[in-house]
């Protein structure tokens, strides 16, 4: 028989019994009259069993009725760490960074006035959801609008920090901006690294008689995305929305806050705006928008399942040091200037890949029975291991599993057959082109 460790809704989860299965609290959502599983719980469990688990497998439940399915994670007995947690017993212990130490965004105060459920990412304390479900959050995206807080990104075009060894230390949008300076936007968790990397260069190129600088700016970040964005944004733009095509970016007045830097981007496949606001307006743009009734507040949780459908990395999950852009088929981001001329970091490595080819590639899975998750094994017909699973998620649109990670090339052609290996289980699954779902970014026309 297995113990249970059931995991409160409370923003820090409290461990009430630890054993060898944990099972989430469900929840009843009378929208779709299934029993589903509270993301911030899935993320926070997450968080728990990283703490106090020397290792741990994922599995899925099935609800009586076959009305839904309940997420769980099998914990060996002899694998749980000695941190003050008994098999048994009463003992508690937060999951996640202590709030003093995590740093927070300007609309720290605002998330929780709204119900936002902040868990701990990347160093941050950010919402993963708000009063709305993370299915609910996703389709309200893909259907009206949504405000996302990317405050903890730095404040275009997609590019790369490679390193020596031809991997990818971040990923990140730099735009060029008619006021004659670039602005990068990068990863949170990759923030000490990047500013690192960019202070070092900087070192080198100024002894070498140039004349540039380095700001970090602290302004917060939002994200409105969504096929109703244009018509709630532009009301409150001073510039016209029309000619801000994807990709380019304006500095203007919105609803009435000066100083803000609007590009059109963002990472979840519908046309939207970044929006780099002054902290001292962003609670007041913010509610601005929200007085829309087309516009809703949406989380981690949401931004991640949207941006899979679109088929786009996560840093750390897909991408890391070790992947090149060639496996991670990223090449566009590499012009053909740089490529001839060999001059960035790794490029001794990457340049050949282009030309001969790599040994692994990333690629798009769509799997039938449980959901796949990251580190999930990918198998041939025959069950030889051929890759793993990066990223996954049950996709609310397509109504079916999606994953992507990285198989032998041999296999990455699209609609090649293979297989998942959850709990020890082969699953059926076939190679897919990505994006899953068709991306809606604006071009002007």
């Amino acid at each position: 028989m297995f113990e249970k460790c059931v995991i409160s809704s409370t923003t820090f989860p409290e461990i009430h019994c630890c054993g060898r299965v944990a099972v989430l609290q469900r929840k009843h959502n009378s929208e779709c009259g299934v029993q589903t599983v509270d993301d911030s719980e899935v993320f926070m469990l997450r968080e728990v069993l990283d703490l106090v688990c020397k290792e741990y497998t994922m599995w899925t439940r099935i609800l009586s009725g076959g009305r839904g399915f309940g997420f769980g994670f099998r914990v060996p007995r002899e694998c749980v760490r000695g941190v003050g947690l008994g098999i048994s017993g009463r003992q508690e212990r937060h999951a996640s960074s202590s709030e003093a130490s995590m740093r927070k965004t300007a609309l720290f105060d605002f998330h929780r006035d709204q119900g936002g459920k902040m868990v701990e990412f990347a160093g941050w304390s950010m919402p993963v959801q708000y009063k709305d479900s993370h299915i609910h959050s996703h389709m309200h995206t893909r259907q009206h609008c949504s405000i996302f807080d990317v405050s903890h990104m730095l404040q275009g075009t997609l590019t790369l920090f490679t390193n020596d060894k031809g991997g990818i230390n971040d990923d990140l949008i730099v735009t060029k901006t008619d006021q004659g300076y670039l602005y990068v936007v990068s990863n949170a968790g990759c923030a000490d690294k990047d500013s690192a990397n960019m202070k070092a260069r900087l070192a080198k190129f100024k002894a070498a008689g140039h004349d540039v600088e380095l700001e970090f700016l602290e302004e917060c970040l939002i994200a409105v995305q969504g096929p109703s964005m244009a018509k709630v944004f532009q009301p409150g733009l001073t510039d016209d929305l029309s000619k801000l095509t994807f990709m380019t970016s304006t500095l203007a007045t919105v609803f009435g806050i000066q100083g803000c830097r609007v590009t059109r981007c963002g990472y979840t496949g519908e046309d939207g705006v970044e929006i780099s606001v002054p902290k001292s307006g962003v609670v007041a743009l913010t509610e601005r928008l929200l007085a829309n009734s087309e516009v809703k507040l949406a989380g981690l949780g949401a931004r991640d399942s949207l941006r899979l459908e679109a088929g786009l990395c996560l840093y750390g999950n897909d991408i890391d040091e070790t992947t090149t852009p060639v496996e991670a088929t990223l090449v566009w981001t590499i012009g053909k200037r740089r490529r001839q001329a060999k001059d960035f970091p790794g490029a001794e490595i990457i340049v050949p890949q282009i030309k001969a080819k790599t040994t692994r590639k990333r690629v798009g899975l769509v799997s039938t029975g449980p959901p796949v998750r990251q580190h999930t094994p990918i198998l041939s017909p025959e069950g030889k291991v051929i890759g793993e699973v990066t990223s996954g998620c049950p996709s609310p649109c397509l109504k079916q599993n999606i994953a992507m990670g990285y198989v032998d090339v041999a296999y990455a052609k699209n609609g090649t057959p293979i297989q998942v290996e959850v709990r020890k289980k082969a699953v059926k699954a076939v190679v897919t082109k990505m994006p899953f779902v068709p991306t809606n970014y604006y071009s002007g026309h």
